[in-house]
């Protein structure tokens, strides 16, 4: 009996045990891990928002000025004009460079559609062309066949956090004439290595740059916020106007303008921030090492190329299948508490509000294609390597079940 009562009282043991493990759970695991990236850097950040409330400059405050001069020191970039968002970031550039209903801008069918929605909004033709197969950047040979003499301007997204391929796009813009805005929304950060070795950060290479500060990108703010880079002071001139109703002097209105301004808390938020931004894209690209080592070798996976002339800051870490059910390999992580994103499912040559006679399936065969296998797995500066394994684990278990 005795003997008895206590296998059952060490039964009990083990059990309570195996709770008490369990209990200490792994951190959740989220695409982007605003909370845990916060607590770190949170004295920080509540001293930075807490001085503007006490200045109450919530409107084109200090906070705003001081960003401004920081991100261009960062950037190594004459002038950046902030903004209220990403998408403001791009209209205002076309903007400012006196585009005309019409005029045709060439852009990539495999991104967000802010890229083509503000050409369309100022009345313009946005132009698609494909991405290349490796980077799923645009392909420059196709921007080269895409040219009319309406063709006024290109605009490269530098998608999942590495450059286009500058010098192709370069040569092409210097030869036709055209004006080149990078959209780096996704890029902020990365280097392109131009071919004489020189090298300049993501936004800085064309006429102008276009980046988002939302919450989610390599740099975010708590809210919403953007900005465009030049080197071109006359060009930073209009900008500055246009962003604020078309104004240079108070209530004397030379160009038509928006409203579009980045407000003095996101701007304290984003310069605390900015001072780590150089430490984020090097945990980013840890975590992508950790996948690219685990997936390097199977075949039902392709692992991101990175593009020699540019390096990665990987807003995304995005997989190609091969062989899967993407659907159900996305429900089967979710199955685990795993999110897993796709980017981006319906090209925009098939969406109903750009469907243009232009263009039929099969035109962009490499965006019609990475659009039905690509999967982007968490990716963010908190990923440590339990949640990593836990991942990686999950996702082989599907493929060996499948």
């Amino acid at each position: 009996m005795l003997l008895y009562q206590i296998y059952v009282g060490l039964h009990k043991f083990e059990n309570a045990v195996v709770e008490v493990k369990n209990a200490v759970k792994m951190r959740k695991i989220q695409m982007v891990d605003l909370g845990s990236q916060y607590e770190k850097i949170k004295d920080e950040i509540n001293a930075s928002v807490q001085n503007v409330i006490d200045s109450t400059a919530f409107i084109n405050g200090t906070e705003v000025k001081l960003f401004q001069e920081a991100l261009e020191k960062y950037l190594d970039v004459k002038n950046v004009i902030p903004c209220a968002n990403g998408t403001d970031a791009l209209q205002v550039s076309m903007m400012a460079l006196d585009l005309k209903p019409g005029d045709e801008v060439i852009t990539t069918s495999f991104t967000f559609i802010a890229t083509a929605e503000v050409i369309a909004l100022l009345k313009l033709t946005p132009v698609l062309v494909d991405v290349e197969p490796d980077t799923f950047n645009i392909d420059p040979k196709a921007i080269e066949k895409a040219i009319t003499p309406k063709t006024k301007a290109i605009v490269p997204v530098h998608l999942f956090g590495q450059c286009a391929d500058m010098d192709a796009i370069n040569e092409i813009a210097e030869k036709h004439n055209l004006y080149i805005i990078e959209d780096a929304c996704q890029a902020i950060g990365a280097e392109y290595i131009f071919k004489n070795g020189t090298k300049k950060k993501a936004g800085t290479i064309g006429n102008l740059g276009c980046v988002s500060f939302f919450p989610s990108k390599n740099l975010g703010c708590y809210g919403d916020g953007g900005a465009v880079f030049t080197n071109d002071d006359e060009l930073a001139k209009k900008l500055r106007s246009i962003v604020n109703h078309g104004m240079t002097v108070r209530y004397y209105h030379d160009v038509v303008g928006v409203n579009s301004r980045l407000d003095s808390i996101q701007a304290a938020v984003l310069r605390v921030k900015l001072k780590y931004l150089d430490d984020y894209a090097k945990a980013r690209i840890a975590a992508a090492n950790y996948y690219d080592k685990t997936f390097a070798n199977n075949p039902k996976l392709k692992i991101p190329v990175r593009f020699k002339n540019s390096t990665h800051v990987f807003h995304q870490y995005t997989l190609i299948t091969k062989d899967i059910d993407r659907a159900k390999l996305q429900e089967y992580l979710q199955s685990k508490e795993i999110p897993a994103m796709i980017y981006y499912p319906v090209p925009l040559h098939f969406q109903k509000a750009y469907n243009d006679p232009r263009y039929k399936k099969g035109d962009f065969p490499v965006t019609e294609e990475l659009s039905k296998r690509v999967i982007s797995l968490p990716m963010h500066t908190e990923l440590d390597n339990e949640q990593l394994e836990y991942i990686t684990n999950n996702v082989l278990d599907f493929i060996n079940k499948n």
